[in-house]
């Protein structure tokens, strides 16, 4: 490997996407900007593609990508993955990790997250294509997550549709590892209103603990509407039952909520303004409607991820 195969969000290369991935990139950029993102490093995207020159398997896997239109999804996918899953990870690359690792100083565990080259572009945002890994907490589980998320890109799901927006053959999937956020309250901000194609308003969803409630079908979030100014238009509070959250020992794990913890407000006004301000700057900065994933640590708020709002 010719370059180094770790990115850190302040590395130049960090804000190219084709060497961070879409997730990567946006995390540097909004790092540059002063904005609160947590501590993360970037396994390079080009990373994948040299280990699969190094064992003579990258031309197989071109191969099946090219025939992937008369095999389908799902057999690409059990030609492919078992090819990825038995890659090695060379010396260097594990020492490099160990040493990002380290440099983090995470006393939780950390997020492991996919980061492919085409994704969050302005006409496809790839969400949920590919895996995540939350709270990993023991640094030798790493690298096997690592490979998890690039044997991800080849799954029968992510195939379909990549085969869809005319990707097929890309081997650009970086991996960014994070510390982890214990997230108190999480959510997304749509800097536009995409329900009522609005853009003198914005849209923001939340719920007690990690998103993950949201995406397993097991809550549904509080539902704000503010202006452009931070202003609160309309509030519609949910009674959450249960919340995601870290667990102690890796992993996460489902908590039922009272009542009263349930039935609360997730989110002040105050924070939907502090919101809607960040969602802004996003904005402008990016000259393009922004879907925002952030999370409350205790009061500190955090932004994981800005990408393009996409049809």
């Amino acid at each position: 490997m010719s370059r180094p195969p770790i990115l850190q969000l302040g590395d130049p290369d960090c804000e190219d996407s084709n060497e961070a991935g879409g997730k990567g990139a946006g995390l540097a950029t909004m790092t540059r900007l002063g904005l609160p993102v947590p501590a993360a490093f970037v396994v390079r995207a080009s990373v994948l593609a040299d280990l699969l020159d190094s064992t003579g398997d990258r031309e197989r896997v071109l191969s099946f990508l090219a025939r992937a239109g008369e095999a389908g999804a799902a057999e690409t996918a059990r030609a492919i993955q078992p090819l990825i899953h038995a890659l090695h990870l060379p010396a260097l690359l594990s020492d490099e990790i160990e040493r990002a690792l380290e440099q983090l100083r995470c006393k939780t565990g950390v997020a492991v997250r996919s980061s492919a080259c085409v994704e969050d572009s302005d006409t496809a945002s790839y969400a949920g294509q590919q895996d995540t890994y939350l709270n990993v907490k023991e640094k030798s589980e790493v690298p096997d997550r690592i490979r998890d998320c690039w044997s991800s890109f080849f799954s029968e799901r992510a195939l379909f549709y990549r085969s869809r927006h005319g990707h097929l053959d890309d081997l650009g999937m970086a991996v960014v590892v994070q510390r982890q956020i214990a997230s108190d309250r999480s959510g997304v901000m749509f800097t536009i209103d995409p329900v009522r194609r609005r853009r003198d308003q914005m849209m923001i969803e939340a719920v007690w603990g990690l998103g993950e409630a949201v995406v397993s079908g097991h809550a549904t979030p509080d539902h704000y509407v503010v202006s452009r100014d931070g202003k609160v238009k309309q509030v519609r509070i949910s009674a959450q039952e249960v919340a995601m959250r870290a667990d102690e020992s890796g992993g996460v794990a489902q908590y039922e909520l009272t009542p009263e913890q349930g039935g609360a407000r997730v989110l002040s006004d105050a924070e939907l303004g502090n919101l809607a301000a960040l969602g802004r700057k996003l904005e402008g900065h990016f000259a393009s409607p922004q879907d925002v994933e952030f999370a409350f640590e205790g009061e500190r708020l955090y932004l994981l991820q800005s990408r393009p709002v996409t049809a």
